[in-house]
């Protein structure tokens, strides 16, 4: 695109808007692609919300435990609302124009919200930790005053280590180039399209990634394998089967919350050969299926919820 000298400087930076593609080479099954997603984004929103309305309407429920649940149902509400509705204008009405800002403003929730859960998840594996290595210490430890404090910082981390993102992007030149080939903006899917050197992009990128992702997820797993360690010392084997298979399910869901997360994170940076379809699919995956499998496993698989919930659909109080 051609600018004259007239166009203001910030024009010439920035477009107005990006074009989404969606996933490349796979246009003319959009519309069948976006099903399942669909499906995956309203299982979603009535688990969540219903772990949400159960614990917030029943006092019995406001322990440590289930306060963080009620904190992960929400990160992951707002995670997976962030992209969907949007991927699915693109699907089925190819609506793929979003504006500029919108587009950064869709990247800073993604990056921001991402960081808040995984956050949530180290909170809830701490609280697994002194619940089962340090019960005699349970109350006085996760107090309600350590839990706002827990949860404000959670949220903290999330908003101040991406905002740099924003700053990196603003500060390059697009030289007109604007589509996108991704289904929801993404740091590094909009820093590619710049006419300029990407190098601090890619090494604050890298740094997010490694030392905070990262650090969480060497803790979780050193939370988990003290807990294990706990667990092999119970005398009775059916306490050692419940703890293990309860601890088995959430390491299933951190992993899928990760290993998907860390893909995309790499193949950005390093992963030239694989796919692009292959790419975007798991990156969307990241996004929707820790959502949709989170209240199932931290939910309905804990007793007093599934209690509740049974309740609930037979019209008791």
């Amino acid at each position: 695109i051609m600018l004259s000298a007239s166009v203001p400087n910030n024009t010439a930076f920035h477009p107005s808007t990006f074009l989404l593609l969606g996933i490349p080479g796979m246009q003319n099954q959009h519309i069948w692609v976006a099903i399942p997603f669909c499906s995956m984004y309203i299982l979603a929103l009535v688990g969540n919300g219903t772990i949400l309305y159960i614990i917030m309407t029943d006092r019995a429920l406001h322990e440590p435990m289930y306060l963080f649940l009620c904190l992960l149902s929400i990160t992951d509400l707002v995670l997976c609302s962030t992209t969907l509705p949007k991927m699915l204008t693109i699907f089925w009405l190819r609506s793929h124009i979003i504006s500029y800002q919108g587009c950064l403003t869709q990247m800073f929730f993604v990056h921001a919200v991402f960081a808040t859960e995984s956050a949530v998840l180290l909170a809830m594996a701490f609280d697994r930790y002194v619940a089962i290595c340090r019960p005699l210490h349970y109350m006085s430890i996760l107090n309600a005053t350590m839990i706002g404090k827990i949860g404000l910082a959670c949220v903290i981390r999330g908003l101040l280590f991406v905002f740099p993102f924003v700053i990196l992007i603003e500060r390059l030149p697009f030289c007109g180039h604007r589509i996108i080939p991704h289904t929801y903006c993404e740091h590094m899917g909009i820093a590619k399209l710049a006419c300029a050197s990407i190098k601090p992009n890619t090494i604050y990128g890298l740094t997010v990634a490694l030392s905070i992702t990262g650090m969480d997820v060497v803790l979780i797993a050193t939370s988990y394998i003290l807990i294990l360690q706990a667990v092999l010392r119970l005398p009775s084997k059916d306490a050692q089967f419940r703890a293990f298979s309860t601890c088995g399910a959430h390491i299933c869901v951190i992993l899928v919350f990760y290993i998907p997360a860390f893909f995309s994170f790499f193949t950005h940076r390093f992963g030239h050969q694989v796919p692009p379809q292959v790419h975007i699919v798991l990156a969307n995956l990241y996004l929707l299926v820790p959502p949709v499998l989170n209240p199932l496993v931290y939910g309905i698989n804990t007793k007093q919820i599934r209690l509740r919930i049974f309740d609930f659909l037979m019209g008791r109080r």
